[in-house]
């Protein structure tokens, strides 16, 4: 019953997603997204495959789930860091990379719901709390 919150947040942020990808889509692309859809992927990646431990109790699946956080923190502020310097340079892209810089921000949320929900699965399978211990 507790990974039902996080997967109702997951679902949220896919909506928030959906609603700045609606808002971008008539504009030109600010520039290749290319870390955007390997954020994506992996944060993806961390639901599927922490729905897999909690399925089959698996725990050291759930712990990788867990390390992975990290790259999509990594990711999040790379793509902070690359989309402020197209702002500081041309105040006109502020909108577009603003839209950007949020739907890391959701990707960022939807991965750390996905380590919520792998560290649980080390909780119920093995009664440890792992939280903020694991990445």
């Amino acid at each position: 019953m507790k990974i039902v919150t996080d997967l109702e947040r997951i679902g949220d942020q896919a909506v928030n997603i959906a609603q700045r990808t609606i808002e971008l889509n008539p504009e030109p692309q600010l520039k290749p997204y290319v870390d955007l859809p390997r954020m994506a992927e992996k944060a993806q990646r961390m639901v599927k495959e922490s729905l897999d431990a909690f399925v089959s109790r698996d725990t050291d699946l759930a712990r990788r789930v867990c390390g992975e956080d990290a790259d999509v923190d990594a990711l999040k502020e790379q793509i902070f860091r690359e989309l402020l310097t197209y702002m500081m340079e041309d105040p006109k892209t502020i909108p577009r990379a603003i839209r950007l810089i949020l739907v890391s921000r959701f990707l960022e949320r939807v991965a750390d719901h996905a380590t919520n929900i792998a560290e649980m699965v080390v909780y119920l399978v093995e009664s440890k709390m792992v939280r903020h211990m694991l990445a």
